[in-house]
């Protein structure tokens, strides 16, 4: 059995469109399928619409509630966990990913060819500075940080019981889940996609959560911040040492007369400048290590309810 891990959040407009498509997949699957939605904390009325509707469709679900907004990751691994199927897949609530994936994702992991799944971009419906954005920040985290990452990046997966288990495991604060399956290993496969333009309502994805979805991902999983902060703080040093230099000397051969105000500032300003970025640098690192260390559950399941099988709350 396949079981799909929907994210919701602020999906209101098109769930309509969204229950028709899974009763399709249920068709092509012959019922072997459950839908596991989980909804992030959506402030919209997509759990009461989804409550009324789900005993109604034609395929198994389950239907989480998370306390509060936890975050798209955080509610798709509280979808795995609750999932019950051999197979896993997660897709998005808005449809810009074709749900035919989800076959696509069953077939090759139940072959025994891959344990996980990739869904690779390989093109965009979205506007001009998204997709310009979204090139950039892939291509820099394909080539400096996780060098299998594909060019268009990562938004959907596949995987197996044995994939689903080992990521349950883990209990990273402010994460990036799709790295973290790079990050695991295992056998992958991928999946190419022309990702759809959103038909209904407006992107919750907004550009400080995506700011802070960037910012995770690096710092999580390199050492390049703190790397650049060390040889910049070499470099300046070193810059500092030859303008010492070249003080004295002018000083000692009578060049210099009156001590400059010009380069007292700017030497300030510099050094200002990189202590606040070396402080910033630290700083993130810090802040996830005391993180990781409260141990605090990425999610709290407020309510779940199952259709099509044995009612619980």
């Amino acid at each position: 059995m396949l079981s799909l891990i929907i994210p919701v959040y602020k999906n209101e407009e098109n769930l309509p469109r969204l229950l028709e498509a899974l009763t399709d997949l249920n068709l092509q699957l012959k019922g072997d399928f459950e839908v596991v939605f989980s909804i992030d904390g959506s402030p919209d009325r997509c759990y009461e619409l989804l409550s009324e509707q789900l005993p109604d469709v034609a395929f198994r679900s389950t239907l989480l509630l998370l306390s509060r907004n936890f975050g798209s990751f955080s509610a798709i691994t509280a979808g795995l966990e609750a999932a019950q199927g051999e197979y896993f897949a997660a897709l998005a609530a808005d449809l810009q990913e074709p749900p035919e994936l989800a076959i696509r994702f069953l077939e090759i992991l139940s072959s025994g060819d891959a344990d996980i799944v990739f869904g690779s971009r390989e093109r965009r419906s979205d506007p001009f500075l998204t997709e310009m954005a979204s090139s950039t920040f892939w291509s820099l985290f394909r080539r400096y940080i996780i060098k299998d990452m594909p060019r268009g990046g990562v938004d959907v997966f596949g995987c197996n019981a044995m994939v689903r288990d080992r990521i349950l495991t883990f209990r990273e604060s402010n994460t990036n889940l799709v790295a973290l399956l790079f990050w695991v290993g295992f056998r992958r496969s991928y999946v190419g996609y022309e990702r759809r333009s959103r038909q209904e309502g407006k992107s919750a994805w907004t550009w400080r959560k995506k700011l802070r979805y960037s910012v995770n991902s690096i710092f999580n999983f390199t050492d390049i911040p703190i790397t650049l902060l060390f040889y910049c703080g070499g470099s300046a040093l070193a810059l500092a040492i030859l303008g010492i230099l070249t003080v004295l000397f002018a000083r000692i051969t009578g060049r210099i007369q009156v001590p400059g105000y010009t380069p007292i500032v700017l030497s300030v300003m510099f050094f200002g400048a990189l202590t606040s970025i070396g402080l910033g640098v630290v700083g993130q690192y810090l802040w996830l290590t005391l993180q990781n260390t409260r141990q605090r559950p990425n999610y709290i399941v407020y309510k779940m309810k199952k259709y099509n099988a044995i009612e619980s709350s």
